[in-house]
């Protein structure tokens, strides 16, 4: 079995930069995925509801009214 020529003070160290290194990195790489595939999507969706809505307003009144009558009928006490 060969002897470690670093002492567990260098390890831990070398441990510690590679942690540190790896959540760096992970957060970053969440911060894409974020950008990417939440907030993207999200405005464009807003983007094409709010086109919609211009375009056939009286629809879009129908849909809203629709929709707030059973939100408000399943959130009542």
């Amino acid at each position: 079995m060969p002897e470690s020529t670093q002492s567990p003070r260098q390890l831990k160290g070398v441990a510690r930069d590679f942690v540190s290194d790896t959540t760096g990195n992970l957060s970053v790489g969440a911060r894409d995925f974020r950008d990417h595939y939440i907030a993207e999507p999200a405005k464009d969706l807003l983007t094409l509801a709010k086109d919609y809505a211009r375009d056939n307003p009286e629809v879009a009144t129908v849909w809203a009214f629709g929709l707030g009558m059973i939100v408000g009928w399943k959130i009542k006490p």
